[in-house]
């Protein structure tokens, strides 16, 4: 986690795993691509600063080992690298986004928009860049926001 509330990440993911099968590593599916155009990620810099302090996360993706033994997350479904991702939404100029459901009972859901390396990323990386360094793997900049729709 790079910036942002942990308790509200933290209540976001646990009610987003909670509705998969307890037998299965958790999963995020993206259903929708978000265009890089200005007015997009201009919608996105908002959301972000009305999530603060505790109302948003920006976390930091970057490929963990993969188990070759694991069974497939679901029939149909491979396992695939992050660059595969990553690559896949530089080709579309896009952010892959996530809806997940509210943490509370009522509540707002909250949307995850996963981006590529790029100029709107790079912006959340440079208050990082003390922790995580240069990094020199594919990774991908996360940000979580309250679902304000």
């Amino acid at each position: 986690m790079l910036e942002g509330g942990k308790s509200f990440f933290n209540a976001v993911m646990k009610e987003s795993l909670k509705q998969q099968s307890q037998n299965q590593p958790g999963q995020l599916k993206i259903a929708q691509r978000l265009r890089m155009d200005q007015t997009r990620l201009d919608e996105v810099t908002r959301r972000v600063k009305l999530g603060r302090p505790e109302g948003f996360a920006i976390l930091l993706a970057l490929q963990g080992p993969i188990d070759r033994q694991a069974p497939a997350p679901e029939p149909g479904l491979q396992a695939r690298l992050l660059r595969h991702l990553v690559t896949y939404l530089r080709n579309k100029e896009a952010a892959g986004v996530v809806s997940l459901p509210a943490a509370k009972e009522g509540g707002a859901g909250a949307m995850l928009y996963a981006f590529p390396p790029g100029d709107f990323s790079q912006q959340y990386l440079q208050a990082a860049k003390r922790t995580v360094g240069n990094l020199d793997e594919e990774h991908m900049v996360i940000v979580i926001v309250t679902d304000t729709n």
